[in-house]
């Protein structure tokens, strides 16, 4: 079973520095990152996964039309899921997610997430995605066979073209893309929801972590 060490990168990465962003255009991401923060579904605890950080958010920016690999997103960055505030220098965007290639680029004042080839791959299998939140949930994630929840496989390791491959397999072989989340079998309590705005992906989450709570 892997452990969510957020700033152990698994791909090649291609980053620039560069300023930071107008976070005021993302209030909406950076509040519903905190709300995640609150509940406990992203942050770093001692007694949690060894002490690492754990979750990260994104939101896709334009142009929505760009090719599937060219679909740049804006990122939390790597470690920063222990802080219970972000600024814009704790966000990134990812110009190119290349799975077959294990390859990222990316521009900011901080190196992108560790999960930014499983963000990426949501964005490229679902034209409508908007926003994707990777979460660590026990509650959601333990009850999954239940809840029929769609997962990768338990071999699967977090952060890489494997990874990738799996989210293809599930939006070719399962609901995923109308139930709008899938936990992530080999990567403990790892839950991915996705939504055509920051709203519904955050709502999409909550509402299934009341379902799992009610089973």
């Amino acid at each position: 079973m892997s452990h969510p060490q957020e700033g152990t990168l698994k791909f090649q990465l291609r980053h620039t520095p560069a300023p930071p962003v107008d976070l005021s255009t993302y209030r909406e991401l950076n509040a519903w990152r905190a709300i995640l923060y609150r509940l406990r579904l992203i942050g770093q605890e001692a007694d949690r996964y060894e002490g690492y950080g754990f979750g990260n958010i994104s939101q896709r920016l334009p142009p929505f039309e760009a090719a599937p690999n060219r679909r740049c997103f804006l990122i939390t960055g790597t470690q920063t899921g222990g802080l219970p505030e972000l600024h814009a220098e704790h966000y990134a965007i990812v110009r190119e997610c290349r799975p077959e290639h294990n390859l990222i680029v990316s521009e900011g004042p901080i190196k992108p997430s560790a999960e930014s080839l499983t963000h990426g791959s949501v964005y490229a299998l679902d034209d409508s995605a908007r926003c994707v939140m990777h979460a660590h949930s026990p509650d959601i994630w333990q009850r999954r066979g239940q809840l029929g929840i769609p997962s990768t496989g338990d071999d699967v390791p977090y952060g890489t073209p494997e990874m990738a491959a799996e989210v293809a397999r599930l939006f070719a072989q399962s609901d995923v893309a109308s139930r709008r989340i899938f936990c992530m079998g080999g990567h403990e309590d790892g839950v991915v929801s996705f939504g055509r705005t920051v709203e519904e992906a955050g709502a999409v989450l909550v509402a299934w972590l009341g379902r799992a709570l009610a089973t």
